[in-house]
């Protein structure tokens, strides 16, 4: 196949003995698909499940819905209306039994702790997180919840309860003021199984949701994510992710997505920074047009546009936003809805059975350069080796064509039976037009 003209080494290259080479344009990582280690089925999660133990319904982990209370104060959720959904600030104990469809809450044991950013930046809370932390401890039941919840942090860390107990209650609802003004979020989904499952691998995923689900689990996040870079101006970079599964890296078998603010741009984000610097076009060039070349586009709407990547250490999926707004929050409902309903549909190809990794990707907000929202779906299939450890060549058992080839017939199967948006284009349906990204504002 014809290769455009590139000032460095292709993104794809494919050998005499069939294996491909891939360089991922944004941060170099250098991936191979030989022969005779390619197309291996997929590694499912739990493929022999075992029946559910329905007396534990809603209990049966710390996410669902049954156990609102081993979780720290909700920050926020949102809830389904007869015009779509609606965000709900959460100020007192007594929201936490309202109905929800996905619940905002502090990750108990966060990555930046609250001191961190005291200790280092003298952040403070925020007036208002400040005064909804004193009017949710005013009540008892809010008290006892938040003593609970920093009891069983305690704990968890090794402290016995005589010790724990022997501190003054002021000293111990301290560390409350991570609940109410923390750096590292959890979206929560409602359903930890399927409605009507028997066994413990019908779990409710991302592929099980409906579009307009999926559309609410996106908008509490991206609300999430403008709330956190509004709240502490120290953060540079809110990175969000969703490990699915253990073996993606996943605490519990219960849909969520994380949030993490930083005090640095990421290792990702600085690389790129350089590149588009240099061709502030490279995201459609390197991106999207290559992959039109290529014949990996595998799916396209008015807002999104999605491929199969190149450059990965595991088969990877890639959704760019086709938005001249960069800032996901920023975008209208319209834009976001596209994202969405793209991704979903990727998560529906996928299957509920595959282990993922979701990342998302945007423009630090100190960057003058604009650079597109995108969001990578990786497989969990495969296990780093040795080989991998010294070369730092990964072996990738899928290349992005057989890939392709395995997420477009069940694409096509998705839409004709109404599991996902019936707006999206899927593979030859695609326009594949140069230059669809309009983050670039030279074009």
């Amino acid at each position: 196949m014809a290769q455009p003209h590139f000032s460095q080494p292709a993104p794809l290259t494919t050998m005499a003995d069939g294996t491909v080479k891939q360089i991922n344009p944004f941060s170099g990582t250098e991936v191979w698909t030989v022969p005779g280690r390619a197309n291996r089925p997929l590694t499912l999660a739990n493929p022999h499940p075992e029946p559910i133990d329905h007396e534990a319904h809603g209990k049966h982990c710390a996410f669902c819905t049954q156990r609102v209370f081993d979780s720290p104060p909700e920050k926020s959720r949102i809830v389904a209306t007869d015009n779509g959904s609606k965000i709900l600030a959460s100020t007192g104990v007594d929201d936490l039994m309202k109905p929800w469809e996905f619940r905002r809450v502090p990750n108990l044991f966060e990555i930046l702790s609250f001191d961190y950013w005291t200790k280092n930046y003298g952040y403070k809370l925020p007036p208002e997180a400040a005064h909804r932390r004193d009017r949710y401890l005013s009540d008892p039941a809010g008290k006892a919840h938040v003593l609970k919840v920093l009891q069983a942090k305690a704990t968890a860390s090794g402290m016995s309860y005589d010790d724990w107990i022997r501190i003054p209650e002021s000293e111990r609802l301290e560390g409350a003021n991570a609940f109410f003004g923390g750096g590292h979020d959890v979206i929560i989904s409602k359903r930890h199984f399927v409605e009507g499952a028997e066994v413990n691998n019908e779990l409710a995923a991302s592929a099980t949701l409906t579009p307009a689900e999926h559309e609410m689990y996106m908008k509490l996040t991206i609300d999430a994510m403008r709330d956190l870079y509004a709240t502490n101006r120290y953060m540079r970079y809110v990175q969000v992710f969703q490990n699915w599964l253990k073996p993606a890296g996943a605490s519990f078998d219960h849909l969520h997505k994380q949030l993490v603010g930083i005090d640095q741009r990421s290792v990702n984000a600085e690389m790129e920074v350089a590149k588009v610097r240099s061709n502030p076009n490279v995201y459609n060039e390197l991106g999207v047009d290559y992959a039109g070349f290529q014949n990996l586009i595998i799916a396209e709407n008015r807002h999104a546009v999605a491929f199969a990547g190149f450059g990965h250490r595991y088969p990877t999926l890639e959704v760019y936003s086709k938005a001249a707004e960069p800032m996901p929050w920023l975008q209208t409902a319209e834009e976001q809805r596209g994202m969405s309903d793209m991704l979903h549909a990727l998560h529906v190809a996928t299957g509920p059975l595959v282990a993922t990794n979701e990342e998302w990707h945007h423009k630090p907000i100190d960057v003058d350069m604009p650079m597109p929202w995108r969001i990578l779906l990786k497989w969990r299939v495969s296990t780093l080796a040795g080989f991998e450890g010294g070369t730092k060549i990964y072996v990738n058992t899928i290349d992005p064509w057989t890939l392709r080839d395995r997420v477009v017939p069940r694409l096509l199967e998705a839409r004709a039976n109404g599991e996902i948006a019936s707006s999206l284009n899927i593979a030859t349906e695609c326009a594949c037009k140069v230059n669809s990204l309009r983050y670039n504002p030279y074009l």
